[in-house]
């Protein structure tokens, strides 16, 4: 069971920052009892980790589908993951939590060994070459994934830019990955449904007739 820790109640009025026409409000995610700030967290296993998740819908399906299993969305921007919070609390769904974090700390949220799957939903795909090093398919971070995942786990990648989702298999392929399974039109696959819940995002443009470049990739310890 996710364990909660105890946090105060504080005034969401009292809490507002404008910033690029949005409000922050930063008192109500942390009222929310699912809700943990980087520092708030305890180091506990996984069965499922959302990174860049955004309004946390995607993982909160996971989460409803998949009950017996642990389920942990994660986001820089706390007034996206509230959404899904709030849902989750309302819907009675327990099995989840969400926290505001970089994907850059997440060796610092997980032990060595202990997630076992982790979903990259449409990430931003930085097209600017000066910008690879913050792809979230990039080396760098898959060495993290690598460190935090079971033996037996699995890093499952869901994109619309068809020239991103290349570049990650070739950084897949070079840090010595295996890829497990590979559609570039996932929702005409006969792949598992678990992989074809829509995002937020996927929901605005599929509809559009763009399609959805997905995979499953382990390490080779993995016994997949």
């Amino acid at each position: 069971m996710i364990q909660y820790l105890g946090m105060s109640q504080l005034n969401p009025d009292e809490f507002i920052i404008t910033r690029k026409r949005k409000k922050y409000k930063f008192a109500k995610f942390n009222n929310a009892k699912n809700c943990f700030e980087f520092d708030q967290w305890q180091k506990q296993p996984a069965d499922i980790v959302e990174l860049g998740a955004g309004t946390g819908l995607f993982a909160l399906e996971l989460a409803k589908r998949n009950p017996d299993r642990r389920v942990v969305a994660i986001d820089v921007k706390a007034d996206r993951l509230q959404h899904g919070a709030y849902l989750a609390l309302e819907l009675g769904v327990y099995n989840i939590s969400f926290i505001r974090a970089r994907a850059d700390q997440l060796s610092e949220l997980f032990e060595a060994g202990s997630v076992s799957d982790i979903w990259l939903t449409f990430s931003d795909p930085f097209p600017r070459k000066g910008s690879a090093g913050r792809r979230m398919t990039h080396p760098n971070y898959l060495r993290i994934y690598k460190q935090i995942l079971t033996p037996s786990g699995s890093l499952l990648v869901k994109h619309d830019n068809r020239d991103f989702f290349c570049w990650t298999l070739e950084q897949l392929v070079a840090e010595w990955w295996r890829i497990n399974e590979l559609t570039f039109d996932l929702h005409e696959s006969s792949l598992s449904d678990d992989y074809k819940i829509l995002t937020t995002y996927e929901q605005r443009w599929l509809g559009e007739g763009l399609t959805t470049n997905f995979t499953r990739a382990t390490y080779p310890s993995s016994s997949n």
